[in-house]
């Protein structure tokens, strides 16, 4: 009773909207964001490759997707909270260009839920960092925001030391040269002898918001690792998945000697 008469009078004294779609707030004590909104975002649909969490074919023997199958990767494993379209790909870009920072609560809930596997015995998560001139453009770091709601110690240990375009526009051929060599240890992290000493033999899971083809997390992981860590997971809000190949096809020589 008092939970509904509270959001009646916030409701008339503050019309507050959905921090995506701009609708009126029902229940504006339940957080930024709409039923439908919430209800809009989709999880990844199982069988998932077992290392990157992408979607994969159902007769993958191995757990692993393609890309995984084709060579080592510098993390240990990845999961997502959500599938990047619709509704989870406009909270993202809300959060992100629209500055509306209100989102980030809900998105690390979502993570901790979806990821809870992966964040299961870590000793800390480590926000994947921006070029410092695209965080003064934007005004924060969307991956600080999500990592500070995962509700455990969030070490700032990585910089990115090279500018570039934004892996977005990218096509996948190009990601990997684009974030390779772009990431380094923070130099205050350099001159702090336990900072060395904390990330060695410690398990950390890399934070940020989307995960495609993976070039960004596994640039980080390396610089982790070089610095000692002894196992680099990753958690993202969201995964833009590969479209799922096609089924192979029955002989027809065996499809007719069944008949």
């Amino acid at each position: 009773m008092f939970a509904a008469a509270s959001n009646a009078v916030l409701r008339a004294m503050l019309a507050p909207a959905c921090a995506v779609c701009d609708q009126p707030l029902l229940a504006p004590l339940n957080g930024a964001i709409c039923g439908n909104c919430i209800g809009g975002v989709r999880a990844i649909a199982p069988p998932i490759c077992l290392r990157c969490g992408d979607q994969r074919p159902a007769y993958a023997d191995d757990g692993l997707c393609a890309r995984c199958r084709s060579g080592p990767a510098a993390l240990a494993v990845a999961r997502s909270a959500g599938v990047y379209d619709g509704t989870l790909r406009d909270l993202i870009h809300a959060l992100k260009y629209r500055r509306r920072r209100m989102i980030a609560p809900w998105l690390s809930a979502r993570m901790r839920r979806e990821g809870a596997e992966v964040l299961d015995g870590a000793d800390a998560v480590v926000p994947v960092p921006l070029h410092a001139w695209r965080q003064w453009q934007r005004g924060f770091n969307q991956a600080d925001d999500l990592a500070s709601g995962l509700r455990l110690p969030v070490w700032r240990v990585l910089r990115r030391h090279r500018g570039g375009p934004p892996q977005a526009g990218l096509p996948a051929a190009d990601r990997d040269a684009n974030a390779r060599g772009a990431y380094a240890l923070c130099r205050r992290e350099r001159l702090r002898p336990r900072a060395w000493n904390r990330l060695r033999g410690a398990t950390v899971v890399l934070v940020d918001d989307v995960m495609t083809t993976g070039a960004t997390l596994n640039a980080c992981a390396r610089v982790l690792q070089a610095a000692g860590a002894k196992d680099v997971r990753a958690l993202t809000a969201a995964r833009a998945v590969a479209a799922p190949p096609p089924q192979p096809l029955r002989s027809r020589h065996l499809s007719t000697a069944r008949r």
